[in-house]
């Protein structure tokens, strides 16, 4: 419809133009000839004017010539010219109107020697000219109505092939929160709908996931409890009904009994308090090789009551960190280290300044880890195939949740059959992200 309106108006500038060319054109035809006639006359001559009478009447037009005084010197009425012939030549012309008076002045040798008082036929666009304009808009309206069929055929499918992906993704999302967990969005688009229902495709694996981790979770701790407590229980039982006596062996095997369910429910405490470490650290300037003296001194007994050689490597390096949980790393990392160190083993603990910061290494002399589990280890609530009993599977990944907490990440490398090696990587600065935080 622009594109019409626009051409219209420039055919209609142009035809306009073009017409107030041709009428200037007939009136100066007039002029000229009226100019001839007085420099071939030295003057106004009213016979010689009659002369040009019947030529000015072919033209269809009315003509008046005014002397340089401005009085009437001679009009085609004075020639005789009835103004009915005058209008029949204007009708043989196609042309019945005239246009308004216009006074044109006759020139001779640049001086003005009278004026030409004139009314000239309209001019009318030529049939090929209207013709041509014609076709012009009955082809723009005809690629208008075809450009708009295409644009909308166009965009049914555009839209059709964007909704249609939303759609389905709407209905995988309603489904998946329905608890339809097996649900997933059939989108393979290459483009951003197609990536969109690849990530909530993989939100929805992760979830399942997640799932599974906490029934095997739910699954362990409960037998886990359910056993010290079926001990409690029927020990108790038995001093109640007289059958065994309540002397020092039986209360420290139940007092062992209710500390191993308190480190279940301490497992359960600190896994569900690292989720929120970021918001809970109490950073400041900490020298760790103390500190990690400090734990393995702790430590110490324990681990050598399995028969396990503890060997310290500490440098003096100081970070910015919350002590008490750099304590519960490295307790969380020797602790599963005795776990899988076999008697006669070795763990062994190196502290040094890396190029990136602080570095602590936590290495055993256990049987490793296998290859299909290596990428699953700090996972919450795994537990590999070589796990002994009594563990809740979260030790390792309470302490990769503390020290992405600090700004510092942690990595394992273990082969089967050759140990395996934690290492700690903690800023020895502040790290920006964490400037203002508590």
């Amino acid at each position: 419809m622009l594109t019409a309106i626009v051409v219209n108006v420039a055919f209609s500038a142009r035809f306009d133009g073009y017409l107030a060319t041709q009428q200037q054109a007939r009136a100066q035809q007039i002029v000229t000839l009226l100019t001839a006639d007085y420099q071939a006359q030295q003057g106004w001559r009213a016979q010689a004017l009659d002369r040009l009478a019947p030529g000015l009447v072919m033209t269809g037009s009315t003509v008046q010539v005014l002397g340089s005084d401005g009085r009437l010197v001679w009009s085609l009425a004075d020639a005789g010219v009835d103004p009915a012939m005058t209008a029949v030549h204007r009708q043989m012309m196609g042309v019945p109107d005239l246009t308004a008076t216009v006074q044109d002045p006759v020139m001779v040798d640049g001086r003005q020697v009278g004026t030409a008082v004139l009314q000239v036929p309209q001019a009318v666009s030529p049939v090929a000219d209207v013709a041509f304009r014609d076709g012009v808009n009955r082809l723009l309206l005809l690629a208008a109505a075809g450009a708009g069929a295409v644009a909308l055929l166009v965009g049914l499918l555009l839209a059709r092939r964007t909704t249609g992906p939303l759609a389905e993704l709407t209905a995988a999302a309603d489904d998946l929160a329905a608890g339809h967990r097996d649900r997933r969005a059939h989108v393979s688009s290459p483009d951003e709908l197609g990536a969109l229902a690849q990530s909530f495709n993989a939100m929805a694996d992760a979830v399942d996931h997640e799932d599974a981790l906490r029934q095997a979770f739910a699954a362990d701790i409960s037998h886990e409890l359910r056993t010290p407590l079926a001990i409690l229980q029927g020990q108790l039982e038995s001093v109640r009904d007289g059958i065994t006596a309540p002397d020092a062996a039986l209360i420290a095997s139940l007092h062992d009994e209710a500390l191993r369910m308190g480190r279940l429910v301490a497992d359960l405490e600190t896994m569900a308090d690292a989720g929120a470490a970021r918001f809970t650290l109490h950073r400041r300037p900490v020298a760790l090789a103390p500190l990690v003296g400090a734990v393995l001194d702790g430590l110490a007994s324990p681990v050598a009551a399995l028969g396990i050689s503890i060997v310290r490597r500490l440098d003096e390096v100081t970070v910015f960190a919350d002590p008490g949980r750099i304590s519960q790393v490295v307790t969380n990392l020797v602790t599963n280290a005795a776990t899988y160190t076999p008697p006669a083993g070795t763990i062994t603990i190196t502290l040094t300044r890396g190029s990136d910061g602080a570095e602590l290494a936590v290495a055993d002399t256990g049987p490793g880890i296998p290859d299909d589990e290596m990428a699953r280890v700090f996972e919450r609530f795994f537990r590999g195939a070589a796990a002994p009993p009594g563990g809740s599977g979260i030790g390792l990944a309470v302490a990769a949740d503390l020290v992405v907490a600090h700004g510092g990440n942690i990595s394992v490398d273990s082969r089967p059959g050759s140990g395996s090696r934690f290492l700690v990587r903690l800023p020895t600065t502040i790290p920006a992200t964490f400037i203002g935080s508590s």
